[in-house]
């Protein structure tokens, strides 16, 4: 009796392996016969950078129909369930010129994938014209060339974001351009405060130059906290990075700013000192060289967008 159930049991397996194969291989069976496909890709610009929210656009050769996808931060696309055929791709995006592949190809088998590289321009009238884009200025500089998108940390896709976005660079770049010329116009103040200082000690010092460079230094330091005020107001862009000649800039604030501060205090009880006939002593004895090397981190600070390195 057991061996003949044994025997029935035996005879049950293969059709028990055909079942399972054929649940598992069923709904790839389905996907391949139901016609459709994947075609996907990314979009970068000429050196290799991503490009978010370009428009891709699929118009089907066979039937005309279309379908539009945007890209992603990462400057992928994916479109799913496409009929199989071939298509013709465009890829647009603003500040970029227009391209479009006459054919690719969608299968049912395997997922078509169809990178491209967009070129810098803008689509006016038909015809393609160079973009152009404002240097946005991180600090005071001397030179006629302004930092640029890249010494700022900022990528060309982060200017192409939304409203609001947009409407945070333009707020950025204002101060940021009101916060370099402040800076520029602090320095002459400073120099001549600094050199007006060699008549401002000494015991043939008379009031008249001590009231001089008492009020240079007012006016510096007036200045410098409008300069300083449109740095430290100008709203932050998401994703900014800061790097080279701006990160060494935002490290000499750290130095010029307690010391802008710190010397004008000083320089008023050097004053008060000296106007008794005094020498000054203590404390207010460093307001010298406190001055010194306040005045040489500004224009080192100066420098540093002013020199690539």
């Amino acid at each position: 009796m057991l061996r003949k159930v044994f025997r029935n049991l035996h005879s049950c397996v293969p059709v028990v392996v055909v079942v399972c194969l054929s649940v598992a291989i069923a709904p790839s069976l389905m996907a391949q016969t139901a016609g459709t496909g994947v075609l996907t890709g990314r979009v970068t610009d000429a050196s290799g950078g991503v490009v978010a929210n370009a428009t891709v656009t699929t118009t089907s050769v066979d039937t005309g129909e279309t379908r539009t996808a945007t890209t992603g931060m990462d400057g992928s696309y994916k479109f799913e369930g496409v009929p199989t055929g071939n298509y013709r791709v465009k890829f647009e995006a603003a500040s970029f010129k227009a391209i479009e592949i006459p054919s690719a190809r969608v299968g049912a088998t395997e997922t078509a994938v169809l990178d491209e590289k967009l070129e810098v321009g803008e689509q006016s009238n038909g015809k393609s014209m160079p973009a152009t884009q404002d240097n946005l200025p991180n600090a005071p500089s001397s030179s006629t060339t302004a930092p640029s998108l890249s010494d700022l940390g900022l990528s060309p896709e982060q200017a192409q974001g939304n409203a609001r976005e947009q409407a945070l660079l333009d707020k950025r770049t204002h101060m940021l351009k009101v916060h370099q010329r402040m800076g520029l116009i602090t320095t002459i103040p400073l120099i001549v405060t600094v050199a007006t200082s060699l008549n401002a000690g000494g015991k043939s010092t008379s009031t008249a130059s001590r009231d001089l460079h008492t009020a240079l230094g007012g006016l510096t330091g007036d200045l410098y906290g409008i300069t300083a005020y449109y740095a430290i107001r100008a709203p932050r862009v998401p994703g900014t990075e800061t790097r080279g000649p701006i990160r060494f800039h935002k490290a000499m604030a750290w130095i010029h700013g307690p010391g802008m501060i710190l010397t004008p205090i000083l320089g008023i009880m050097a004053f008060d000192q000296k106007n008794k006939g005094e020498k000054v002593h203590g404390i207010a004895s460093a307001h010298g060289p406190v001055a010194i090397v306040t005045a040489g981190a500004f224009g080192a600070a100066l420098l540093s967008v002013s020199v690539k390195f």
